[in-house]
């Protein structure tokens, strides 16, 4: 099954949120490499994407939002650094920041978890589909340890089965996002991706880890 381009077409939109909402998980092209997406509270649709990347339980999956506004719900706890990141130009964008989390705030399926990690995208349609079902868990299109492929064929080769629907387009870029942890004073890069270390210096205190 296939739908639209991630980057301009929102006719795939309605089976997307159909896939979704069935519990399933959707290949989809990013701003960054190609992802794997599933509703964070569908825990079928969570196992299944574990299984499809052959990837550790003990590895959280990290989270993508449609804006800051999304964020309380999720009980992310706001710091200097994470509003620095989050007025900075590289949000929406490819940078991905791990926070702290209100373990009385947040959501059943983030119980016992003390931090996360979330990304605010910028592709149409990726938002618009964040917009319509909330958070959802979106990882790189790849088998865990293994680089991610550029293509939708090549990704379908290399998983351990078949996602429930993919749309079809090319990725933003060939390089993940880049990981910053907040929940250390100053802020330190956990993964060096599509933002430089001196490009995010320009916006606030960054350290490399």
């Amino acid at each position: 099954m296939s739908g639209g381009s991630l980057s301009s077409d929102l006719t795939a939109l309605p089976r997307i949120v159909e896939a979704l909402r069935a519990g399933g998980v959707v290949l989809l092209p990013t701003d960054t490499v190609l992802g794997l997406a599933t509703l964070p509270h569908m825990q079928a649709g969570v196992d299944r994407l574990y299984a499809l990347k052959d990837r550790p339980r003990a590895k959280a999956l990290p989270i993508m939002v449609a804006s800051p506004a999304q964020l309380a719900g999720l009980g992310v706890i706001l710091t200097p650094a994470i509003e620095q990141a989050l007025a900075s130009p590289f949000v929406p964008g490819a940078l991905t920041i791990a926070a702290e989390i209100d373990p009385q705030i947040c959501p059943d399926w983030l119980a016992g978890r003390r931090e996360i990690a979330f990304r605010i995208p910028d592709a149409p349609l990726l938002l618009e589909l964040l917009r319509q079902v909330g958070p959802l868990l979106v990882t790189s299109a790849n088998r865990a340890g293994h680089p991610t492929p550029a293509t939708a064929s090549e990704v379908l080769a290399q998983l351990m089965g078949a996602p429930d629907w993919v749309v079809d387009g090319p990725a933003g870029a060939d390089v993940a996002s880049t990981l910053i942890n907040c929940t250390r004073s100053p802020a330190v890069i956990e993964r060096l991706g599509a933002i430089s270390q001196a490009q995010l210096a320009q916006y606030m205190q960054v350290c490399h880890g």
